[in-house]
């Protein structure tokens, strides 16, 4: 089986697609707009085996969030982003690990 068979991409704005999607996945990996990312969590809870793992991308936000960061620009984000770890932290049915990386990472 080739990629092509097992890979399938989505043009557009993820709050209109995510919805329509019905399949399960064992993975995913959210990196969006940061003031979206309880919307995600959402979408992602829903479509995620059993056993999936749900990855998200600098959810710490250059620090903001854990600080008193509260520039206009980016106060939507870093709430958004803290009602996310709190949603993360608080749901039962979630193992959360909070890891402080760099960027430039790699997995096998």
């Amino acid at each position: 089986m080739e990629l092509e068979d097992k890979i399938n991409i989505y043009e557009g704005d993820a709050v209109e697609i995510l919805p329509t999607l019905n399949k399960k996945y064992d993975m995913i990996f959210i990196d969006a707009a940061k003031g979206k990312y309880p919307f995600f969590l959402t979408q992602a809870l829903r479509l995620i085996n059993e056993s999936g793992i749900i990855f998200a991308d600098n959810i710490l936000y250059k620090g903001y969030v854990m600080s008193d960061y509260n520039k206009h620009k980016q106060r939507t984000a870093v709430r958004n982003l803290r009602e996310y770890i709190k949603q993360i932290n608080e749901n039962p049915n979630l193992e959360t690990e909070i890891l402080e990386v760099r960027r430039w990472i790699s997995y096998k």
